[in-house]
């Protein structure tokens, strides 16, 4: 299955504010500063795609499906955005060997903006992760947000995660969101099958996002785990034990998701000791997030203070 936004020629969902944002464009009122806000791994992204492939491919041949809702692959824009060569197109998001988006990054976006298009069509700015832009990099992105250059647009994608009121005040806020049965629908069209034939119900409710549910099944097919019989507990007990978060840091995420999902299972009125603990771990994983700490720690303290105690 994948969930790679660039190659997602089908959208499946979130067509209400597509189609807004479409009927903008055409109306030639379309923002050039967009921000899409939204659970992480719920399509952000690929909403993204599909409305920069329906304004540049509009007079191009094999032009966007608006009906059907798909990016033609023989399109001449898409194929350009596929192959990192389009003069219309430009990525930002946190390098791999990175933590943050840096200023440098930034600094070769505004090199490339004061570039020519060889064009009239609008070009497009997408900037993923903007919650991970260092104070640096904020602050130079203003600059261009503030006073941008004629036929730029940008779009800004936000996991729910904080954003300085200066940065979201300038652009036009868009909130994205999918129920859980919206999630496991499109999880399920792109794998052709059931995802409860992959993965145990137990261990769905958090993973409401396409995104999220994905990195779990790459979790059981890489360590071969049978996530179909594992409960919580068992999940989360073969995980912290076998350190599987250090060869992959996506994992962490999945640990902090069972982790609370595993409280929300088991607290009550009558266990106010585990309501206890609750705060005290949700306190722990909000400053290890924010502080960049040792995360094996923590999860060493939960495995035996909370999985065997």
């Amino acid at each position: 299955m994948n969930l790679n936004p660039l190659t997602q020629i089908s959208l499946f969902e979130h067509k209400e504010i597509f189609n807004q944002l479409c009927k903008l464009s055409k109306n030639d009122t379309l923002p050039n500063k967009i921000l899409l806000s939204g659970e992480k791994g719920i399509g952000k992204s690929t909403l993204a795609y599909h409305l920069i492939n329906f304004v540049l491919s509009e007079n191009e041949d094999h032009s966007y499906d608006y009906e059907n809702n798909r990016i033609n692959s023989d399109n001449k824009s898409y194929k350009l955005i596929q192959n990192k060569s389009s003069p219309n197109f430009y990525l930002i998001d946190v390098l791999e060997e990175k933590k943050n988006i840096d200023i440098n990054q930034i600094r070769e976006l505004i090199s490339n903006l004061n570039k020519s298009s060889f064009n009239n069509k609008k070009r497009f700015v997408l900037i993923d992760n903007i919650e991970l832009l260092n104070l640096n990099s904020i602050n130079a992105l203003l600059k261009i947000l503030e006073e941008p250059n004629e036929n730029i647009n940008f779009i800004l994608i936000n996991n729910n995660k904080r954003v300085l009121p200066t940065l979201k005040s300038r652009c036009l806020n868009f909130k994205v969101f999918l129920t859980k049965d919206q999630s496991l629908s499109i999880v399920n069209q792109l794998l052709n099958d059931d995802i409860n034939t992959i993965i145990n119900s137990n261990l769905l409710d958090y993973y409401a996002t396409p995104g999220k549910l994905f990195k779990l099944i790459k979790l059981s097919e890489e360590y071969d785990l049978d996530l179909v019989n594992f409960d919580l507990n068992t999940t989360l007990t073969t995980i912290i034990k076998n350190k599987f978060y250090k060869k992959d840091k996506s994992i962490i995420e999945i640990i902090y998701s069972f982790i609370e999902l595993y409280f929300r299972n088991n607290i009550s009125i009558e266990n106010i000791s585990l309501l206890k603990s609750y705060n005290y771990f949700l306190n722990k994983i909000n400053n290890t997030r924010t502080y960049n700490l040792d995360e094996e720690t923590l999860f060493m303290e939960f495995e035996d203070k909370i999985l065997n105690g």
